[in-house]
């Protein structure tokens, strides 16, 4: 769907149902493209329990502070 800066203002419900209907908005102003409206995409983000490093160190008695010391190396430790 095209609209206008004016598109934007008075006609916002026909906009939105563009979106709803997973369509991209191209906005234009003077006659050019300024931007693109998209739809939001439903997230495919896994909680951290569902992946599979999840758990990698629980084996580990270590304090996460010394792993994590360990993981970094000498990062901060190189002058």
């Amino acid at each position: 769907m095209n609209a206008s800066v004016v598109d934007l203002r008075y006609k916002t419900r026909e906009i939105f149902r563009a979106l709803d209907r997973q369509e991209n908005v191209n906005i234009f102003f003077h006659g050019k493209l300024k931007g693109v409206i998209s739809p939001r995409r439903e997230s495919s983000r896994k909680r951290p329990s569902e992946t599979p490093l999840f758990g990698m160190y629980k084996k580990d008695r270590r304090p996460v502070s010394k792993i994590m010391d360990e993981l970094r190396g000498g990062r901060f430790c190189d002058l």
